[in-house]
């Protein structure tokens, strides 16, 4: 398994705290966020780059951190093809894989504690896609994407 990891500033710990299980499990990380704890950086900047990755098919999964996750996981939903979930414990975690597929997990460390991200990194990693009935709604999910986004998409500004 290849996996994309970034996180801002605010989550520049907890991405330390997960590369290092990363690395335990042998498992192949490139980090796409700040590097080191003095820096800063915007996370959509970390969240695209990330899900683009991902989405080329360069990484099996991504996990990205910021201090509630919910930035992250609003940045990565953006890139056609991606699923984003938003887990703060090991329930969600499983079922975001298990029921929908998702490619990238996204973590607040301003919202959970690094015990129970370690913990939640690990269910993720152990599962795995059941397909069955969950194959027919995230078809449905990569088919509305497709109707919806087709081409152009218009997005509203912050201005």
């Amino acid at each position: 398994m290849k996996i994309a990891i970034g996180a801002d500033e605010a989550g520049y710990a907890l991405k330390e705290l997960i590369k290092e299980l990363l690395d335990e499990r042998k498992i192949e990380v490139v980090d796409f966020g700040l590097k080191d704890a003095e820096g800063q950086i915007d996370y959509p900047d970390v969240g695209f780059a990330v899900a683009e990755e991902i989405s080329k098919g360069n990484f099996d999964r991504g996990i990205l951190v910021c201090g509630t996750g919910i930035g992250m996981t609003i940045t990565a939903d953006k890139v056609p093809g991606i699923r984003a979930a938003l887990c703060h414990d090991t329930y969600s975690a499983e079922r975001s894989i298990k029921s929908n597929n998702a490619q990238v997990l996204t973590m607040g460390a301003r919202v959970i504690g690094s015990e129970l991200a370690k913990s939640i990194v690990k269910v993720w990693l152990e599962s795995e896609f059941d397909g069955g009935n969950s194959a027919r709604k995230v078809q449905k999910i990569i088919d509305g994407e497709r109707r919806l986004f087709n081409g152009v998409r218009e997005t509203n500004s912050c201005n």
